[in-house]
């Protein structure tokens, strides 16, 4: 490991441990690995397949909720 490398490792050691994930996957990524950029919680895993579930069935927002959502949050 470089010095200059040694000195980044040593400063990012200090912050948080949620800062400390987020420059890990940028080193990750500049480094070549592909992998997940967020990794869910159980809870979003099991709401996101639901999701999916749903989309299999056909089971959509119709318009009309679709228009009350955007309704509520265009005020």
């Amino acid at each position: 490991m470089t010095k200059l490398l040694e000195q980044a490792v040593a400063r990012v050691r200090a912050l948080p441990a949620d800062q400390q994930d987020e420059f890990a996957r940028v080193l990750l990524r500049l480094a070549g690995d592909d992998g997940p950029v967020y990794q869910l919680t159980p809870e979003e895993n099991a709401s996101l397949a639901g999701s999916l579930a749903e989309a299999e069935r056909g089971e959509f927002a119709t318009d009309e909720q679709v228009q009350a959502v955007w309704a509520k949050y265009n005020r």
